[in-house]
């Protein structure tokens, strides 16, 4: 059989993708190594932030508003609700990048906020204790979405819409050429007029060709029991929270169900690949989340560890995404690289994926994300 699209990767713009594409009659294939909404990548991990006080750019913005509608929309089509808004604050001092930043992107974007100081910080939210001369900016509309749950919607809709989803199947190698695209599994040989990859950390592999810059890096997270006030810690009392403190940035949630409260930090982690990256976390890895954060700043979260696991972060080296068609194949689109933070938006990447496959253009704004920075 042949198909008009065929994605490669299922995590979450990949599923996005074969979702979008499903929805508008193309006939998709989708090939993943892993079983559905797996823990294998990057798109795990039982809870991510979405915000819009974009503090990296202020041209992610009307890409997060977007976001939220269709969120919304999602969420009306699967008959539960995936987003949950719980305001989000990011405290720092004035002169940092997360608190410039979103301040900038506030004043661009005329978004609702409220700037308050240490005091007035520790008054609302007295889980946070930052130092004197440190300042939140909070956002009313921050909230935190279900990575795995978000996934799996977004499979389910799309195999409700007609696309043919195999998991399991690991792509071998992919070939293009103006009269369409040919992907190789273990299993089998599927033509296609066009290829959407979507591979999450495989992309350095799976677009070994174009020699991207990509960076693959281990991340740690904690799961971490309250000492006390176990009460302010949920969701309709503790925001999401970003922190930049000693050149350092740090995140976290509220307490959602029985997950205790998640803490990490948002930094360059070790390299590795998605194949060879260490699973096993050394108890000095939560130490130093420990020490050199929760001490300070969140002492009442500072109690026994419930769980830990790991991530990856695929980069580029300016922390922006990739979001291209191929620059040798224009019936090839390309998703990479998104950072650490492009979880949120989920369904407006898959749209545009879809614009880019079926159209060859968006009307969304993605100047920021074109490969052709990193082609000589």
């Amino acid at each position: 059989m042949s198909y008009d699209v065929i994605v490669l990767g299922l995590g979450a713009m990949g599923s996005a993708a074969a979702y979008h594409l499903a929805r508008r009659g193309q006939r998709v294939l989708g090939l993943d190594r892993h079983p559905p909404a797996h823990d294998r990548g990057s798109s795990h991990g039982r809870s991510r932030i979405i915000r819009e006080a974009y503090w990296e750019h202020p041209s992610y913005v009307p890409l997060v508003r977007r976001a939220y509608e269709l969120w919304d929309e999602l969420s009306a089509a699967a008959g539960r609700p995936l987003l949950r808004i719980t305001g989000g604050i990011m405290i720092g001092a004035p002169a940092t990048d997360l608190v410039r930043g979103a301040l900038e992107s506030a004043r661009v974007h005329r978004l609702p906020h409220e700037v308050l100081d240490a005091a007035a910080v520790r008054g609302r939210f007295p889980v946070f204790e930052p130092a004197d001369g440190m300042v939140g900016v909070y956002e009313p509309r921050a909230g935190v979405l279900r990575p795995e749950e978000c996934v799996q919607v977004h499979l389910d809709l799309a195999a409700a819409a007609g696309a043919e989803l195999h998991h399991g199947e690991q792509a071998l190698r992919w070939q293009a050429s103006p009269a369409g695209v040919v992907v190789e599994t273990a299993r089998g040989r599927y033509a296609a007029n066009r290829l959407v990859i979507a591979a999450g950390p495989w992309a350095p592999i799976v677009l070994a060709d174009l020699r991207l810059p990509l960076v693959v890096e281990r991340q740690v997270i904690g799961w971490f029991e309250p000492v006390a006030h176990a009460e302010r810690f949920e969701p309709d009392r503790c925001p999401i929270y970003i922190w930049q403190v000693d050149g350092r940035l740090y995140y976290g949630f509220p307490r959602l169900d029985a997950d205790g409260v998640k803490v990490a930090e948002h930094a360059l982690g070790d390299p590795t690949t998605a194949d060879t990256i260490e699973r096993t976390i050394a108890p000095e890895e939560i130490d130093e989340i420990r020490r050199d954060f929760l001490v300070r700043y969140m002492p009442a979260a500072n109690g026994r560890l419930l769980a830990a696991g790991t991530c990856m972060y695929t980069l580029t080296p300016d922390i922006h995404f990739i979001i291209d068609r191929h620059p040798a194949h224009a019936n090839v689109v390309i998703a990479a690289g998104f950072s650490g933070h492009g979880f949120k938006f989920q369904p407006v990447v898959g749209e545009i994926l879809a614009d880019l496959a079926t159209e060859g253009r968006t009307r969304h704004d993605i100047g920021l994300f074109a490969v052709k920075r990193f082609q000589a």
